[in-house]
């Protein structure tokens, strides 16, 4: 892992990202990028909507300078950070900075301290993960020091187009140092499979990514509760979930069960593009 992307905005939660990201960065001897986007508040506008030049450089300096005590942390120390201003909140531009430094992941804090408030759906964290091309990693509310997951779970519908999210989940699971479980969560109704009829799709699946390892067969009422439930039975202290990117959750969470995961895991969540 060469470079860490880690949007912040001085909340609680966007300094429990930047402490994982700094642990990530430590123990991969990482750059990390820790990016913030300056906003112009509409209650500094005045009603005919204009600002003067010199009041914008101003907010931009308070903005820079407030920026600069943020990062001055003890846990940053023996880190290479680099300091990325944006002076427009467009959350595209995430993707973009992780483009131009070929950021391996990029960090972000959920928002809600108990991580049961929606953190995908129209949030900041959907955007960058409906158009970041590397892992985002989503940080819940429980404090983290030295982000380092021995259980890994990757869910999936074991179709062939989640076969590229499942390469990226056993790069990083190697990076990290976790043991990956994989897992397809069998469910009552029209989208439940015999036994025989589940590991023959799921063979075929892990032949065509040529990978060989073992998938529990998980059965619960809903794909969110199965996901949930079966993370906690091994201790899992990190869930993976694929991605379409700009179209969305991928077909295995349809709906919104991707988001429930996200939202309801104790655990963190990283997401792979499709």
């Amino acid at each position: 892992m060469k470079s860490i992307i880690v949007p912040v905005d001085f909340s609680n939660q966007s300094e429990k990202a930047l402490k994982v990201a700094a642990s990530l960065a430590k123990e991969q001897n990482a750059e990390l990028f820790v990016l913030h986007m300056l906003e112009l508040s509409p209650a500094i506008m005045g009603e005919s909507g204009y600002i003067s030049q010199e009041q914008v450089v101003h907010l931009i300096k308070l903005g820079e300078k407030r920026f600069s005590d943020f990062l001055d942390k003890p846990y940053l120390k023996d880190i290479t950070v680099t300091p990325v201003i944006k002076h427009y909140k467009v959350f595209s531009e995430v993707a973009e900075v992780a483009e131009k430094h070929k950021a391996d992941l990029i960090v972000m804090g959920s928002n809600g301290a108990d991580g049961l408030q929606e953190i995908f759906i129209g949030s900041n964290t959907e955007r960058v993960v409906r158009t970041s091309d590397v892992p985002v990693l989503v940080i819940k509310g429980n404090e983290v020091d030295n982000f380092n997951p021995k259980n890994f779970v990757f869910a999936s519908d074991f179709e062939e187009e989640s076969v590229p999210a499942l390469k990226k989940a056993k790069e990083m699971a190697e990076l990290l140092g976790s043991k990956l479980h994989l897992v397809y969560i069998n469910t009552p109704g029209d989208e439940f499979m015999s036994t025989n009829d589940a590991y023959s799709k799921i063979s075929k699946f892990l032949n065509e990514a040529n990978v060989g390892m073992e998938v529990e067969i998980f059965n619960d009422y809903t794909v969110e509760k199965g996901v949930i439930n079966f993370s906690k039975k091994i201790g899992a202290d990190l869930i993976g979930i694929p991605t379409h990117g700009r179209r969305g959750l991928s077909h295995f969470f349809m709906g919104s069960i991707g988001e429930d995961i996200a939202n309801h895991s104790e655990a963190p969540v990283i997401t792979f593009k499709i």
